[in-house]
């Protein structure tokens, strides 16, 4: 599901970024970086990368689509469109302008429990970088031209995205299985409720959630901790800690049947989501639970749903599982794309994979396998300093700590057979799922 997401860019840092994957090593055998907790509660994490002069800042704040009214849906998405459109000392044109000349990017990013801003800045130009930053989130203006502006371009791309089949059986899937749950509506909302949106609305979701103790910074590159606790203070010290009255995210609703939503679209290719609810990220089954997944669909062509219903049969063009797994709940979709006559077949072969996984253990075979490749694609995620900003708020947001990237080869490797029999019969049901069916139904039930 896309995210609402704006991003100002120069051309430059492109070529500093590519060069920060050769020369900002990252060794596995300590800690990403350092954390200290500043005095307004402002947690910040810094990973000393020198090599290239360039720092990436990477803000989390806990003020995603899951704390708006449900009658205000898209308020968190618009919130966080609109704080480079303008602040108390620039006008959407200046913050350009300024991030332009200093060959910088700048971003801002919405998911359902949190908002992200990102500035990727040469060292020489740091100290302005997060001043900018800082202006951005504390100090945005939300003038009346601007969110009108900003409203008309997300109903626009609402518009755009209804002719997209894959994103309408996933709004689909997410609204049947998490009903009123926030987790059941998409981040930008809907043309109908970003239109009861105030900038009344607005300002207050801002003073309410985007606060210094709802903040995580992680600074990554050519930078010491001193420095970067140094700039941060400087720029972000004024920021005042509040205590916030947060709307209470309820736990979803499990599904007792199966549901089955078929939309109907003069398409040549069905997409098809079938899922139901998951584990939230402190699962203490979590990597089980990945291991299993990776067997059953998320290996790509080493899956077993790739095997069986993609080179055995030739009946999907694509077919792949995942569990999602977020703050307050998650969910296990598996997706494919077939013609319009496979769907039936299609869709009844993944049942039976699932069934399969719950019956018999994996071979050895398949289980090392799968260990071996969630542990060598480790290194891949933290390559990069923009991978290792981004890596330490979210080890943080979700309380894995620093140390995280040293110790998941071994959460991996005590991975049994038993362990992934254990998890697929508690946590996949075949029994009882949602199922989205986006194509011209008038071919799904001819046999192909």
């Amino acid at each position: 599901m896309r995210t609402g997401k704006i991003r100002i860019l120069c051309p430059s840092v492109l070529i500093l970024l590519i060069l920060s994957t050769f020369y900002s090593g990252t060794a596995l055998a300590e800690p990403l970086g350092k954390r200290v907790v500043l005095d307004n509660g402002i947690t910040l994490l810094v990973s000393e990368r020198p090599g290239v002069p360039m720092i990436v800042v990477d803000v989390l704040i806990k003020a995603g689509s899951v704390f708006e009214p449900d009658q205000k849906a898209g308020l968190a998405n618009l919130t966080a469109k609109l704080l480079t459109q303008g602040t108390t000392k620039r006008t959407a044109t200046q913050v350009a302008q300024e991030i332009d000349f200093m060959g910088a990017s700048l971003s801002t990013n919405v998911d359902y429990d949190y908002i992200e801003a990102e500035i990727v800045v040469l060292r020489k130009y740091s100290d302005k970088g997060l001043e900018i930053l800082g202006d951005i989130l504390m100090n945005p203006t939300f003038a009346p031209e601007e969110i009108e502006k900003k409203i008309r371009e997300v109903e626009g791309e609402l518009r755009k995205d209804e002719e997209d089949p894959g994103w309408v059986a996933e709004r689909g899937f997410l609204k049947a299985l998490f009903g009123n749950h926030p987790y059941g509506r998409i981040v930008e909302g809907s043309e109908e409720s970003v239109k009861k949106i105030s900038r009344a609305d607005i300002v207050d979701f801002h003073s309410n959630y985007y606060v210094p103790n709802r903040t995580i910074i992680a600074v990554a590159g050519d930078i010491t901790l001193e420095e970067a606790k140094d700039l941060v203070q400087k720029n972000f010290g004024n920021w005042r800690p509040k205590q916030v009255q947060e709307n209470r995210v309820p736990l979803p609703q499990g599904l007792k049947e199966t549901v089955s939503i078929k939309l109907d679209r003069k398409i040549t290719q069905a997409n098809i989501i079938l899922g139901h609810l998951g584990i939230r990220r402190d699962n203490p089954d979590y990597y089980a639970i990945q291991v299993m997944n990776y067997i059953l669909g998320g290996g790509g062509f080493s899956s077993r749903l790739v095997n069986d219903i993609r080179d055995k049969r030739g009946l999907v063009y694509n077919v792949n599982s995942a569990y999602v797994s977020r703050k307050y709940s998650g969910y296990f979709q598996v997706e494919l794309q077939t013609k319009n006559p496979s769907a039936t077949d299609a869709i009844r072969l993944v049942v039976e994979n699932m069934k399969r996984i719950r019956q018999n253990m994996v071979s050895e075979r398949e289980l090392e396998d799968a260990k071996a490749h969630l542990i060598e694609g480790l290194p891949l995620k933290i390559e990069t300093d923009k991978e290792v900003a981004r890596n330490m708020v979210f080890l943080d947001f979700y309380g894995l700590g620093l140390d995280y990237f040293d110790k998941y080869p071994g959460y991996i490797k005590a991975v049994s057979e038993r362990d992934i029999l254990r998890v697929a019969q508690e946590y996949l049901h075949p029994e009882r799922f949602v199922l989205v069916i986006v194509a011209d139904l008038k071919e799904v039930n001819t046999k192909s």
